[in-house]
């Protein structure tokens, strides 16, 4: 297996022992806060990408292009970013589904607070043409599609592996460019035309 697709895995591992001991002793709100798991995630796949492309370039000694620094970054990014989505689809389906039924309730709570203000309904009711001749109780339903199809586990995964792969590529390229300008300067980018 080659050393860039190790981290990759190695860094995923990591933050899903993170994620389950997270789980395990988080108590009373903080236990639906998902910050610290994200922003954990996100300095993971940084990681990720950094130790790759360093140990590809600290052990390579040829030099490579532009290009190819981005692709060696990618190739811990994604396999990273693979296991993590799968791993969210398995963890808010098996492990924590109560993570997603507190959500649903936090937003149908949101809904009810809303509709049960005239001023509101009222806006909301102006704002949407089929809202204006529903009870409260059918908009509620109405609104509570929305909650309802976006906490389950598979939009869960969809939305974190889109947004994963966004921050993949955005930081293979500026950490390849980051570390060619400041961390490997010796390198010569292997495209650039030769002086004569």
């Amino acid at each position: 297996m080659k050393k860039p697709v190790l981290i990759g895995i190695l860094f995923a591992a990591g933050w899903i022992v993170f994620k389950l001991i997270f789980f395990l002793f988080a108590t009373g709100e903080m236990r639906y806060n998902i910050i610290p798991s994200v922003m954990i995630n996100i300095l993971f796949l940084l990681l990720a990408i950094f130790c790759s492309l360093y140990f590809q370039k600290r052990f390579n000694r040829n030099d490579t292009s532009i290009l190819t620094d981005i692709k060696n970054a990618m190739s811990s990014a994604l396999p990273y970013t693979i296991i993590v989505s799968v791993f969210i689809y398995f963890y808010y389906g098996s492990v924590d589904p109560e993570f997603n039924r507190h959500q649903i309730s936090q937003a149908e709570n949101h809904i009810e607070a809303q509709l049960n203000d005239e001023e509101l309904l009222r806006k909301l009711k102006q704002s949407n043409e089929n809202f204006k001749f529903m009870q409260k109780e059918e908009i509620k339903i109405q609104m509570m599609q929305g909650p309802i199809s976006n906490y389950a586990p598979g939009p869960t995964m969809s939305l974190s592996l889109l947004a994963m792969l966004l921050l993949s590529t955005t930081y293979s390229i500026f950490v390849t460019l980051i570390m060619r300008k400041f961390i490997f300067q010796g390198h010569s980018d292997s495209s650039a035309p030769s002086a004569s």
